[in-house]
């Protein structure tokens, strides 16, 4: 069982950066491969990126590559999402999910997710 806490959503301006961090409870979190996803106003919940449970492999999301970067710390049971030069469509609210293979994460079907949190870009 794994119980995840995203923090670190906000209102920035456009062009201006977050990080978005990701808290794992357990003491399995360093065999989860996680994600991160967002699901804008109106719209579809959609995959952002990956990151497998060493962190040697990492996926993107078309829309975000360049921009966000994805990392984690297995000492701290956390993921991170470091989101720069943001744009207004980025607004969403950003979940972080955890599961037994990235491909399943990337997928949308992971095991765990978290509650979500809100950011803001006004243009």
């Amino acid at each position: 069982q794994v119980q995840l806490v995203e923090s670190g959503g906000g209102l920035v301006q456009a062009g201006g950066s977050l990080r978005l961090s990701c808290a794992a409870s357990g003491r399995t979190f360093s065999s989860y491969d996680m994600g991160w996803f967002r699901q804008g106003p109106g719209k579809e919940r959609e995959f952002v990126a990956a990151i497998s449970w060493s962190g040697a492999v990492t996926r993107y999301a078309d829309s975000v590559k360049g921009r966000f970067t994805i990392s984690r710390d297995n000492a701290r049971n956390t993921m991170y999402l470091q989101m720069n030069t943001l744009k207004p469509e980025d607004t969403a609210v950003y979940y972080c999910a955890a599961g037994t293979d990235i491909r399943t994460v990337v997928g949308g079907s992971s095991n765990y997710w978290g509650v979500g949190t809100q950011v803001t870009v006004s243009s």
